[in-house]
């Protein structure tokens, strides 16, 4: 790319000079429509429970769930990806709660689409937040069993999609999990839920306060660098996606998000689907304990972290700012 003219012809600040021109130059724009909102989900009826690692955050019983996205929907939030918090005494090791047709996923995907029937809803599937060692699949002499947990992962995503769930999101990482899903989705006539791939799930430090939001800190029995990708590796992400769309993703996700924007930048260049980014909890938490110790400016650090992910390439992002944003995009 080349571009003619020298100083003192040209003048790169003369487009920085005013609000107006700066707006007319903008090369990327972020709106409401680009935003998913990850909702935390509890057990019991009126409750309202804040995420101590995630200011401003909390987690919200399903009789709660309508009422807590009412403002998102009015803001023009297109979608919202739902997460259950399971307590330690409440999982086994197969992860059964996954299986379950009253789960708390279930029972807040009828809610939800009871109350706003044209919210999109996102739902997680992968057994960590049913599993009483933590992990994304069930345990086989102590390694993650990739084709035992794809089954029990078919049915999951059948379910849940049955609850209302519009778009089905495997987090787990284990091989050919996308075309089993796809095909289990198709054999009960759910051929228009959607699936949006983890493709590029890296094993990340960045995801401790979700952990903490899903009650899985505790319970999660070494790492998960076995499945989740390592942090090194770039062309591998590329092959992810290429495995995930040949088999029937209709999006794909880069996570973390900020840490991983060279990774985001090439899979939307060299594949040109649907690419989402997760801004994960280590990132959004980071942010605000800076804020809340003045040290950065909420509103600014938050716009600009988003505005990152559309110069990368992103179509939407997933992120715990969505509804502040909203509000701030809306407000102009």
């Amino acid at each position: 790319m080349h571009f003619a003219g020298a100083f003192p012809s040209t003048r790169m600040r003369r487009n920085r000079r005013d609000a107006w021109t700066r707006a007319l130059v903008a090369e990327n724009a972020l709106s409401v429509a680009d935003l998913i909102w990850p909702i935390f989900l509890t057990e019991g009826a009126g409750q309202r429970v804040p995420v101590p690692s995630m200011p401003g955050v909390v987690r919200v019983s399903p009789d709660l769930a309508a009422e807590h996205v009412a403002e998102a929907v009015a803001l023009g939030i297109p979608a919202v990806a739902l997460f259950p918090y399971t307590p330690i005494e409440r999982r086994d090791e197969e992860g059964t709660g996954a299986l379950d047709p009253e789960n708390l996923m279930c029972r807040a995907a009828r809610a939800l689409k009871a109350a706003h029937p044209g919210l999109g809803l996102i739902g997680d599937v992968a057994l960590d937040t049913y599993t009483v060692h933590g992990h994304d699949g069930v345990l086989r002499d102590g390694y993650v069993h990739n084709e035992d947990t794809v089954a029990i992962l078919c049915r999951q995503a059948v379910l849940m999609a049955q609850a209302g769930v519009d778009v089905v999101a495997p987090s787990d990482m284990m091989d050919g999990r996308i075309g089993a899903i796809r095909a289990a989705l198709d054999a009960e006539g759910l051929i228009h839920t959607r699936i949006m791939s983890y493709a590029a799930k890296y094993a990340s430090g960045f995801y401790a306060p979700f952990r903490d939001a899903v009650g899985s800190t505790a319970a999660l029995r070494g790492d998960k660098k076995t499945y989740q990708m390592d942090p090194a590796n770039s062309d591998e992400a590329l092959r992810e996606v290429a495995l995930d769309l040949a088999e029937g993703a209709d999006m794909v996700m880069v996570k973390p998000g900020l840490p991983y924007l060279d990774i985001l930048h090439r899979v939307r260049r060299e594949f040109g689907a649907p690419t989402f980014a997760y801004q994960v909890s280590g990132e959004y938490s980071m942010v605000m304990a800076a804020v809340e110790r003045g040290w950065l400016d909420h509103d600014r650090a938050m716009m600009e972290s988003l505005i990152c992910f559309k110069r990368a390439g992103a179509n939407g992002v997933l992120s715990y700012f969505a509804l502040e944003a909203a509000r701030r995009l809306k407000a102009g």
